[in-house]
This record gives structure tokens, C-alpha cells and sequence, in this order.
């Protein structure tokens, strides 16, 4: 019988490396897979729908909502995006571990559907280095930089709350401590609670007889 795969969730402060982490994580090894979202906006030039993003009606998405479909969303510049609970279960049962790269409200929406669920939170070394790698990529005000900072001091206030912190030092490193740290989890005794019931009864049934 195959093994139902992890849900990974993936958050980080802007500038923390996570969206590289990511994309090399699913490019090394083939177990993994991106949630894709549902997104109420538009479809860009080349986005294919259910590759991108599940695109849809508005009435759709709000009718997701009311179903309870979502294991989470949110509401951004007049339009919805959220993880749609069928293609996250769907990939699960087929023994994938399926990635979502979302902040940290998503991230315990998450969390309350799937106990399972590996908690990841991924940090430069230093706040010091968050702002110069926000610097470095020349393509923000230092106003908007200063905003990231103020919100990355608010995830600073939850990150206790995550299974697991990596700190990315060096990407190499952090791709293979992620990735160790998932296959880790498999061997939690949360996650294998039906093997333990069944050695609990195994003894039970063995020790009738003495």
C-alpha cells in the first residue's frame, strides 16, 4: 500500500530565499509537487489554467468558500486566491508531497485541516542580511524595504508557532536541510499513529495466550 505523502508548508520573511528554495526543491526530487492555487484574477499571457492557477469566477471562488473547499485564502488587490482542498488530497493519497509556499495566516489554516502538516519556516541569518538582500535586488524604494522589514518583525512574533526553523546561510545547505527535515517527519509517531495501534493490538492478541 503506498504511503499518503507530507503536506510541506513553506513561509518565510521577503528576502528569506524561500521561492529559490522551492523551485530547486521540485526540480531535484521528483516526489514533490507546487499546490496550485485558485485565483479569481485574470490569466496572464502563457499561465495555463491548472498548471499557473485554477482560474475562476469570482461566484465560483465565494461558492468554494461556502463549500468549505479551501484549506485557506485570502483577498489581494480585488481578487481571491486560496489552496483548493481537493487537489491538495488528491495528490496526498497518491503519495506526493505536495509544497505551499504561504504566509503564516495560510500556513495555520493549513495546519487546523491537515494536523500533519511539516511547518517550515525559512530566515536569513540576521535582520541585517534580510535588508541586504532586499537592497540587493534593485528593484524596490527604500521605503517599501522599510515596510517588509515592519512586516517581517510581525512573522518574527509567530515563528515559535512552526514545526521547524531553517536558516539560509547558504541555499545549498537550506535545500538539503528542508529536504531532510521532510523525510524526517515521515517517521513521526503522529503520522504513523495506525502502525502503533496496530502493534498495541499485535501484543494484545500475542499475550492471550500466556
Amino acid at each position: 500500500m503506498k504511503n499518503k505523502g507530507v503536506l510541506i508548508v513553506i513561509s518565510g520573511f521577503a528576502g528569506s530565499g524561500k521561492g529559490t528554495i522551492t523551485k530547486e526543491l521540485l526540480n531535484r526530487y521528483d516526489n514533490y509537487r507546487l499546490s496550485v492555487s485558485a485565483t479569481t484574477r485574470n490569466p496572464r499571457p502563457q499561465e495555463v489554467d491548472g498548471k499557473d492557477y485554477f482560474f475562476v469566477t469570482r461566484e465560483e471562488f465565494e461558492e468554494m468558500i461556502a463549500k468549505e473547499e479551501l484549506l485557506e485564502y485570502t483577498e489581494y488587490v480585488g481578487n481571491y486566491y486560496g489552496t483548493p482542498k481537493k487537489y491538495v488530497e488528491q495528490m496526498l493519497s497518491e503519495g506526493k508531497d505536495v509544497i505551499l509556499e504561504i504566509e503564516y495566516i495560510g500556513a495555520f489554516n493549513a495546519k487546523k485541516a491537515f494536523p500533519e502538516a511539516v511547518l517550515i519556516f525559512i530566515t536569513p541569518p540576521s535582520v541585517k542580511e534580510v535588508y541586504n538582500r532586499l537592497k540587493g535586488r534593485n528593484t524596490e524604494s527604500e521605503d517599501v524595504i522599510i515596510k517588509r522589514i515592519k512586516r517581517g518583525q510581525e512573522e518574527a512574533e509567530i515563528i515559535d508557532k512552526y514545526d521547524y526553523v531553517i536558516v539560509n546561510d547558504d541555499v545549498e545547505t537550506a535545500i538539503l536541510d528542508i529536504h531532510n527535515t521532510i523525510q524526517c517527519s515521515k517517521c513521526s509517531s503522529v503520522r504513523n499513529g495506525d502502525f502503533v495501534n496496530k502493534l498495541k493490538n499485535e501484543f494484545d492478541e500475542f499475550l492471550k495466550n500466556y
